[in-house]
């Protein structure tokens, strides 16, 4: 080939998308205390979901089934939603980038609040869209300035609540304002890949869903069922957006053994109860101990999520990077958010209890306290 042969060209929407960075999972020669960069469940998924994967191991030479029926029946069943609205993925990514690829293109707007879940930006320069972001309000969804930034070119809002990178939450009538002052043909996507982990009154929204032809809600197995490595999430919404979905869906998108292991995690709640109650006492925890070197300029973002976001001193000797630093020199893994804009800030995952009182240990000692 020489120079004035034409080579392939990167459409520019896909050239300056940047791709997704993944929570670090190594230490280099270094043994690992603790990994909670990527709010994994601590616990593993169910011992029942680890059977059933097992079970169907000797079936790995057939297809799995490409409707994830007996998945959506499950689903449909604890919800009490219908199992025809449902409709899976590999993990909540694959929906996001679903209603991303069916409802927007070039010349059309992704609308979502500042600090959202990277993914998003993705999903929107994938397909040739202009992604919009609205300023956040202190680290968190502000409505108002989400629906400032609706035109007539919008087709799509995400809002994850509770929020991924922050933890932060919006109360069920503020996700129901921001939805009623959308218009009809915008699809509202709501990302509930958290909602196990929320306290109070919470928006779940499954009856949006119901009762609204815009709005798409998403859920996943990689939290609270732990089963992350199987890359299985969920959306639900009425038909037509569905079976928009379905068309560029990708064939046999979830693994035989995901769809075993999802439908008896789905039966075993006490193993859910265990996950939910331990995150709900050491994120508390963890949240205490970040709140107590406050004097110090550190400050736990309060989260809904199984994780903390802690905002450490713009300039000085504690800095998010020297924190990050001296964690990992701990054997800690934490997320250090810079890659995102954030460079103030650091997102440790709620993990067991030894692993998060080492997190704690690590902090103060990096503050000087201990």
């Amino acid at each position: 080939m020489n120079s004035t042969t034409p080579a392939p060209q990167i459409k520019p929407w896909i050239e300056a998308l940047a791709p997704y960075v993944p929570g670090k999972a190594k230490l280099d020669g270094r043994p690992i205390v603790a990994k909670l960069s990527s709010n994994e469940n601590p616990f593993g998924p169910s011992p029942l979901a680890v059977t059933a994967m097992q079970a169907v191991l000797a079936n790995t030479n057939r297809y799995p089934d490409p409707a994830s029926t007996e998945l959506r029946t499950a689903i449909g069943a604890l919800h009490g939603i219908d199992p025809e609205r449902i409709i899976c993925g590999t993990g909540s990514d694959e929906i996001i980038h679903l209603v991303a690829g069916a409802f927007a293109g070039v010349g059309d707007e992704i609308l979502y609040p500042r600090y959202g879940f990277a993914v998003y930006d993705i999903a929107a320069r994938r397909v040739g869209a202009t992604p919009v972001v609205a300023p956040d309000l202190d680290y968190g969804t502000d409505v108002d300035a989400l629906l400032a930034l609706v035109t007539p070119r919008t087709r799509v809002v995400f809002l994850a609540n509770p929020n991924n990178p922050t933890g932060t939450l919006i109360s069920a009538a503020e996700v129901r304002r921001l939805h009623a002052g959308l218009p009809s043909d915008c699809v509202f996507a709501l990302d509930c890949a958290y909602a196990e982990f929320a306290e109070g009154e919470y928006e779940d929204g499954l009856a949006l869903s119901d009762a609204h032809a815009n709005v798409v809600t998403m859920r996943t197995f990689s939290k609270i069922y732990g089963l992350a490595a199987q890359r299985i999430g969920w959306g639900y919404a009425q038909p037509a957006l569905v079976s928009a979905m379905h068309r560029i869906r990708a064939p046999f998108n979830v693994p035989t053994t995901g769809q075993a292991g999802a439908v008896a995690a789905l039966g075993d709640t006490d193993w859910v109860e265990k996950t939910r109650s331990h995150t709900l006492e050491w994120r508390r925890w963890l949240t205490e101990q970040v709140t107590a070197l406050g004097n110090k300029g550190l400050r736990a973002i309060p989260s809904a999520a199984n994780f903390v976001l802690v905002e450490f001193p713009a300039e000085g000797t504690l800095t998010a990077d020297k924190a990050n630093e001296a964690l990992l020199a701990d054997g800690i893994i934490a997320r250090y958010l810079a890659v995102q804009s954030m460079p103030r800030c650091i997102r440790i995952s709620v993990g067991t209890e030894a692993e998060t009182r080492a997190a704690a240990v690590s902090l103060r000692r990096f503050a000087g306290i201990d």
